[in-house]
């Protein structure tokens, strides 16, 4: 361990040590979704499957988020469950992406989540049938945020970049030492193409690993699936209409290689991918780029997913973008153990 990164080490220990002896409880149960690695795992989709499932099952989920990059300062409602109250730059991209998925959910941004929490309750002082036995509050990106009590901690874990090379910031992708992984009471490895069968991943040898760390916490296979395919208007159209069809793909994910893994499992032929950071600020500048790379790559269609549409929604799009929605994918008996609660 070298010197930086020793020194983010002791940073993070001190931070730990701090927010656990000042820890606070909510009055409800907590369900934590979250990982130890920067960039994405798919803690957003399994955010809104949560919050989905939840409501099937009876609950009340409330979902409490940091809204990273978001300029909207204390708690702070994104969605009150009736429309958007935020936008992207106010809330961050992911609250809104989860706000115009989840429908009648309440969506609270803080980055203290306790507090968010509260000021949630507080505003439902007048909705008195929220405030119930079966409310739920969701933390969306909470494993090191120590300062709020959690039921339940969902740990992801990218299946085709688990670890990065193993390193701790800034040298490497781990928020945490692989032994904070002790921490988790499920374990979900994200992007296997047969959450079912694991075929296509070779998972053994990563669950061996978390085994070493982890003996007792479940862990669980997912996917992400296509589901939706609209234009710009809003109207959807088949995935059909891009097999065998010239396209021309961006993004600004976490981890752009599933989403472009993604494309071309529609029989698609991707003729040029372009590649942004994540919760990047797209600009007209951009989209001009975006439209003469994709012209000139020979492509018909251009793609991109839910979450880029929100912040591009305001620009000078190309008539012929195409937009994917994607839903999570899980094994059976997942919701199950997440629920036990």
């Amino acid at each position: 361990m070298g010197i930086p990164e020793f020194l983010y080490y002791i940073g993070l220990s001190a931070k730990r040590a701090y927010s656990l002896r000042h820890q606070k409880k909510l009055p409800y149960k907590v369900i934590s979704v979250g990982n130890i690695t920067v960039g994405g795992t798919g803690k957003t989709p399994l955010t809104i499957a949560l919050a989905e499932e939840a409501k099937r099952r009876g609950f009340s989920p409330v979902v409490l988020t940091r809204g990273y990059k978001g300029s909207s300062k204390g708690p702070c409602f994104v969605t009150r469950g009736k429309g958007l109250l935020l936008n992207a730059d106010e809330a961050g991209d992911e609250p809104v992406l989860m706000a115009e998925r989840l429908k009648d959910v309440p969506i609270v941004k803080g980055g203290g989540r306790y507090e968010a929490g509260l000021f949630a309750l507080q505003n439902f002082n007048s909705q008195l049938s929220i405030l119930n036995s079966q409310l739920l509050f969701i933390l969306d990106d909470g494993f090191q945020h120590w300062k709020l009590y959690r039921d339940k901690d969902i740990l992801l874990i990218d299946s085709l970049n688990p670890f990065g090379n193993r390193a701790l910031l800034p040298f490497g992708r781990l928020r945490e030492p692989l032994g904070a992984m002790k921490r988790a009471d499920i374990i979900v490895l994200t992007k296997c193409k047969d959450p079912g069968g694991m075929q296509g991943r070779k998972v053994e040898g990563i669950i061996a690993e978390i085994k070493k760390y982890n003996g007792g916490a479940p862990v669980f296979l997912s996917g992400h699936s296509m589901v939706t395919a609209s234009l710009q208007t809003g109207e959807e159209i088949s995935l059909d209409r891009l097999k065998d069809r010239k396209v021309f793909g961006f993004c600004a994910l976490g981890g752009p290689g599933s989403f472009k893994g993604t494309i071309a499992e529609t029989g698609a032929v991707i003729t040029g991918f372009r590649t942004f950071r994540d919760h990047y600020k797209y600009s007209r500048e951009d989209m001009a780029r975006i439209k003469l790379e994709a012209g000139a790559s020979g492509a018909e269609w251009i793609v991109t997913t839910e979450k880029d549409m929100i912040k591009i929604r305001d620009l000078d799009l190309p008539e012929n973008i195409i937009i994917i929605g994607i839903d999570f994918l899980i094994d059976k008996g997942f919701y199950d153990a997440v629920f036990a609660l």
